[in-house]
């Protein structure tokens, strides 16, 4: 067995999802410029993230769902899961977007787990508060030894996938690293670099 870890995120997904959520309360210039500054590795991801969650508040949870499960994917998304299934790969989503998203697609898309964090809600209303797994820009590699040592799987069996900065950490523990459209940052320290825009690139190349 070996262990594949898909970024979802203008990754899996076409796209950030806090993006997708920031138009319906009328922030999405402002929770724009707080991602890209944490994707490119210039701010730090937990404040980030705080901030622009917070400028969701208010947003009915009926509402969050129905954008949730509408979002675009990338070209290749289930071609590539698929494929690395039929390698004997086991394939998790690392996510510092949403649970009600990564949750949602677990299924269409067909990866086998997905960790990402929480929006909390109150009455049915978004608060303003988020909690998880992914909340840090070192949380996925956190997770990602923690699933090697829990599976057994050495780096030299583990690929990992993903755009932003928040990436990094995961990068430190795969000997497959791969820049999908990815941030310069992240390019750096890639085995493998992707420019276009669909994830059956990959699929030859593993």
């Amino acid at each position: 067995m070996k262990l594949a870890v898909l970024d979802f995120d203008s990754t899996v997904m076409d796209g950030e999802t806090i993006d997708f959520l920031a138009r319906e309360t009328g922030q999405e210039e402002a929770v724009a410029r707080l991602t890209e500054a944490a994707m490119r590795g210039e701010m730090d991801f937990f404040g980030a993230l705080q901030q622009r969650v917070k400028l969701l508040t208010g947003m009915k949870e009926s509402r969050l769902n129905e954008i949730c499960h509408n979002l675009p994917l990338m070209p290749g998304a289930q071609e590539l899961v698929s494929a690395l299934k039929e390698k004997d790969y086991m394939v998790a989503i690392f996510s510092g977007g949403f649970r009600n998203a990564t949750r949602h697609f677990k299924d269409i898309v067909g990866y086998d787990a997905e960790f990402s964090n929480t929006l909390h809600c109150k009455d049915g209303v978004l608060t303003g508060l988020v909690g998880g797994e992914m909340m840090f820009d070192t949380s996925k590699g956190e997770m990602l030894t923690r699933l090697q040592n829990l599976m057994g799987i050495d780096r030299g069996h583990t690929l990992v996938c993903g755009d932003g900065a928040n990436d990094l950490s995961m990068f430190k523990h795969a000997d497959t690293r791969i820049a999908f459209c990815a941030k310069p940052v992240l390019r750096e320290q890639a085995t493998i670099v992707i420019e276009d825009k669909d994830l059956r690139n990959i699929i030859p190349l593993i």
